[in-house]
């Protein structure tokens, strides 16, 4: 039976093979991990369809192929399964008296539990997964482990002497590379149809966070730790409640605009291998309770590598929260097509400020940037949802005029 890459995400259409989690005359049960492969979007594992035994790697790891490739053959022959079994039976034997001879104790055979990211970073760092001991639910090797382990390992190693004298080798001297694939190869593509097919316009504005972020505060008092981040999704979606232009979709061939009326917003995540862009579904139904706990769920997943394909697809408005890396002045940043907007938060800083009574007064005050599609909205449009947020994240207590 030849086990093909099919489609594991919404428009795939091609994986690296990571690496191969099972070797030829294996004996797999359906719906043991045959291999993991890297897209675009995630890490994830293939799965055997059904029992047999591995005969034959078709593609080799590090090749990235399409959608429709062979990886590799599986056989469920009785004749050949027998035969496997009297060879794993006869090398386990061997195995165990190699084992027996040199150290005394037995071999020990369980199935390792962990993620697809965690065995990365293991992958990554030279270690054996299988030596490393797991501190998650039924034994389940943590990413957290694995730094550990690697860790203990720095600590009891004896660090070899440097010699200022030794000029660089010509291969240090070497320029390096980096792959151009997967993930950060999607993204180019996706920016360049982006900038390509929107007339982006940014429009910046300016918004007295002081009132949110003391919320923010009592609240913790209250042991009600919410994210800022929360209450700006939830503001968004407000404003797109009024200014629905925002939360739409250009239909060119149909000549029309759809207006979208569930709000699924975007939140960029920035990760090693590239951005990725988790959704929370319908913000406009929940609370900012309901919506700083997703978002905390999705962030984690994200940086576990463990999303899957319904937590990153569907959205229509993606926000952009920069601000804890710094960045005063803002950026134009690009829309994820085909949204209409997004909005990129950048660093708050205290600064005075004039009041209306001509008062000077220390205020924290962050800068935020809104890039639109010009072919859809209009300048002045952008100024009033902009303004609109200004206000609800100014007074933060005018949102309990708003809950649903």
């Amino acid at each position: 039976m030849e086990i093909k890459l099919h489609d594991i995400g919404e428009g795939m259409t091609e994986a690296e093979i990571i690496c191969y989690l099972v070797k030829p005359g294996d004996f797999v049960q359906a719906d043991d991990p045959l291999l993991e492969v890297q897209t675009d979007k995630m890490t994830a594992e293939i799965p055997s369809p059904r029992a047999g035994i591995i005969r034959e790697f078709k593609v080799k790891p590090g090749q990235t192929v399409p959608v429709g490739t062979t990886l590799l053959l599986l056989n469920d022959s009785e004749e050949d399964m027998n035969r496997s079994n009297q060879n794993q039976s006869s090398q386990s034997a061997i195995e165990k008296k190699v084992q027996l001879a040199f150290t005394g104790k037995k071999p020990t055979s369980k199935q390792i539990l962990a993620s697809p990211f965690t065995r990365k970073i293991a992958r990554e760092n030279g270690i054996d997964i299988e030596t490393v001991k797991g501190s998650g639910p039924s034994g389940r090797i943590t990413d957290e482990d694995i730094y550990k382990f690697i860790s203990a390992l720095q600590e009891t190693a004896i660090a070899p002497p440097i010699n200022s004298d030794v000029p660089p080798t010509k291969a240090s001297l070497k320029n390096k590379t980096i792959p151009f694939r997967g993930r950060r190869k999607q993204i180019a593509q996706k920016m360049v149809q982006s900038m390509y097919t929107i007339p982006h316009c940014t429009h910046f504005e300016e918004v007295d966070v002081t009132s949110l972020l003391q919320f923010c505060s009592e609240l913790k008092k209250c042991n009600q730790n919410i994210s800022i981040t929360a209450f700006f999704l939830k503001a968004l979606s407000i404003c797109l409640k009024e200014y629905p232009i925002f939360n739409a979709v250009l239909d060119e061939d149909n000549e029309v605009i759809q207006l979208l009326h569930e709000h699924h917003i975007g939140v960029a995540i920035d990760m090693d291998e590239g951005l990725i862009v988790p959704v929370i579904k319908n913000v406009e139904q929940k609370s900012i309770r309901t919506i700083h706990s997703e978002m905390k769920q999705l962030t984690e997943r994200a940086l576990e590598n463990t999303l899957a394909i319904k937590d990153i697809s569907g959205g229509t408005f993606t926000i952009s929260n920069v601000g804890p890396l710094g960045g005063s002045f803002g950026a134009t940043p690009i829309i994820q097509h085909p949204e209409v907007a997004l909005v990129s938060f950048h660093k708050t800083k205290k600064m005075p400020v004039v009041t209306d009574d001509d008062q000077i007064v220390i205020r924290s005050m962050m800068n935020l940037s809104m890039s639109f599609d010009h072919r859809v909205a209009d300048g002045a449009t952008a100024v009033r949802f902009t303004n609109r947020f200004a206000a609800l994240i100014q007074e933060p207590k005018l949102l309990l005029l708003e809950m649903v």
